[in-house]
């Protein structure tokens, strides 16, 4: 039995009658391809990306397990259509609190159309996309039992400055995250970022990655990131995990290095940096203080 994803934080979603992914209960995630180039564009790369023995295999936990494609009932009702068979990167937690992170200070590819192009200029000038280098494009953090999820709407998570920014990831990792408190605690930074397993190192592993691939050029892809809370005080492994999603507009890198996703994600490791560091210092109480 098909269902709507009960944790998706951005992108088209399966409600109202319109085309978005799906999941099952055997921790699966049907994603339809657009019916463009960008469709035949992430199915090749899937493709490619689980063939390819030039990626290594410590960089392939990074990214979803694809085990296909597969015609399903469209969740718009417009009849049969392909979807891409990946793996649920929920399915094993529970209440996850989770980020949509896209990279990068340009989004588009370098065939895009003019009027594409400007779209995403607009967008990217709107957002942090330009002057971060990556923007947060949904979330949602765990609270409590009683209060259930906060996850702010689509136009609140656009208007995010770089100061939002770095309060929301402030709060990802915080017990007290309700909505309107500016002094979020970062009681789970230490295990969520930080640690040898923490997405920090994870991150720095990517890093070390994008600093030699010249395999695939990743326009628009986003970093997800994942954690619960059950976890952490189960003392659970991995408490959090980094994968890379959305390869609608990944290309060819020919031989040139990504500088557009690495200096995003440069920027992104910087700012979780600045969190750790932040609790570190015994002459600042909790990571209250602004960056400059």
């Amino acid at each position: 039995m098909l269902k709507v994803p009960e944790h998706q934080v951005a992108g088209h979603q399966a409600i109202d009658g319109k085309l978005g992914p799906l999941i099952d209960d055997s921790g699966r995630f049907y994603k339809p391809l657009q019916d463009d180039e960008r469709g035949t564009r992430e199915l090749a790369f899937y493709k490619s990306f689980s063939s390819n023995t030039r990626v290594p295999d410590h960089i392939r936990k990074f990214f979803p397990v694809f085990y296909g494609s597969q015609l399903l009932e469209a969740s718009d009702g417009s009849g049969l259509a392909l979807h891409l068979v990946l793996q649920n990167l929920v399915s094993n937690r529970l209440n996850p609190s989770i980020m949509d992170v896209k990279i990068g200070s340009r989004t588009w590819y370098p065939e895009a159309s003019d009027n594409y192009i400007q779209k995403c200029l607009e967008k990217d000038r709107k957002s942090t996309t330009v002057s971060l280098g990556f923007r947060i494009s949904g979330l949602q953090i765990y609270q409590s039992k009683e209060s259930g999820f906060w996850k702010p709407g689509k136009k609140e998570v656009q208007s995010f400055t770089a100061d939002n920014v770095r309060l929301v990831l402030r709060k990802f990792v915080s017990s007290n995250s309700s909505i309107g408190n500016e002094n979020p605690d970062c009681s789970f930074a230490p295990s969520v970022y930080g640690g040898s397993a923490g997405l920090l190192e994870q991150l720095l592993e990517l890093k070390a990655w994008f600093e030699d691939q010249t395999i695939y050029h990743f326009h628009s892809c986003s970093l997800l990131f994942l954690f619960d809370e059950e976890s952490i005080l189960n003392g659970m492994t991995p408490v959090s995990e980094v994968k890379l999603i959305d390869f609608a507009h990944v290309v060819e890198g020919r031989g040139v290095i990504d500088h557009n996703f690495l200096g995003g994600l440069c920027s992104l490791i910087k700012f979780v940096s600045e969190i750790l560091s932040n609790l570190k210092e015994p002459s600042i109480k909790g990571c209250f203080v602004e960056s400059e």
